[in-house]
């Protein structure tokens, strides 16, 4: 269960190292970062859901 919460880090650190790449500053891909808490947070809180009432230990 707390693999879940790697996802958004991970993706995270790979928009951060996106942005760097392509010369673009944190600033400017601030967008990007609330889209992706956004998506991790409804995916897990789906995730968390299945788990619940699938009754998984």
């Amino acid at each position: 269960m707390t693999r879940l919460f790697l996802i958004p880090l991970i993706i995270c650190i790979g928009w951060t190292l996106f942005l760097l790449a392509n010369g673009w500053s944190i600033e400017q891909g601030k967008k990007g970062y609330f889209i992706i808490i956004g998506a991790s947070t409804a995916i897990i809180g789906f995730l968390s859901l299945m788990l619940w009432l699938t009754q998984y230990q």
